[in-house]
């Protein structure tokens, strides 16, 4: 159980027979009344938001998540097999489950696999990662760090926005939050 005033961006909840995080807070003491709590709360299965109000003090379930490392081992059709890396036992995992991050999932890639009971909540990738650049514009001698950006295709498919000296075969380091260049490797 945690209580509302405890409530921080990223706690988990189990609210309605669903998992929520907190992704906004705030604690309001009017004048006249009971103090509550103002919340913004996301589901973490359908990713719908919502606001809710909760009594100061007020105590909720809270979720038990569990975080395990899992090894990307390869592709079979439109599945994804993921080998525990503490158990070695394989689980598949749709593109749907595993969402938008899929465009930077690479064989051999370990990713951190958030689970409520036994239904997948989501696969978190790295922070940043490294991939092969395997299309793009050809870089001209004059193009600087500061005169501009290109389209660039990477070895899993996705696509980002790279300096214009950048060439095909360079191996460059992308941030998964942002979809940004971070630099070449």
């Amino acid at each position: 159980m945690i209580s509302s005033n405890d409530f921080r961006p990223g706690v988990s909840i189990e609210l309605d027979g669903a998992v929520w995080r907190v992704v906004e807070f705030l604690h309001v003491k009017p004048g006249k009344g009971a103090a509550f709590v103002r919340t913004k709360l996301k589901n973490a299965q359908t990713g719908s938001v919502v606001e809710r109000t909760f009594r100061a003090g007020e105590s909720l379930p809270q979720a038990n998540l569990e975080k395990s490392v899992m090894q990307h081992t390869y592709k079979e059709g439109e599945q994804y097999v993921f080998m525990d890396m503490e158990t070695y036992e394989e689980s598949t995992l749709t593109t749907a489950q595993i969402g938008d991050r899929v465009k930077y999932l690479k064989e051999g890639m370990e990713v951190n696999v958030v689970r409520w009971g036994e239904q997948i909540l989501e696969v978190e990738l790295p922070n940043s990662v490294v991939l092969e650049i395997i299309e793009t514009d050809p870089g001209v001698k004059g193009d600087t760090a500061t005169g501009g950006t290109k389209p660039a295709i990477v070895e899993t498919g996705a696509q980002i926005m790279v300096p214009l000296f950048i060439s095909i075969g360079e191996r460059i380091k992308i941030d998964t939050r942002s979809d940004s260049y971070l630099g070449r490797e």
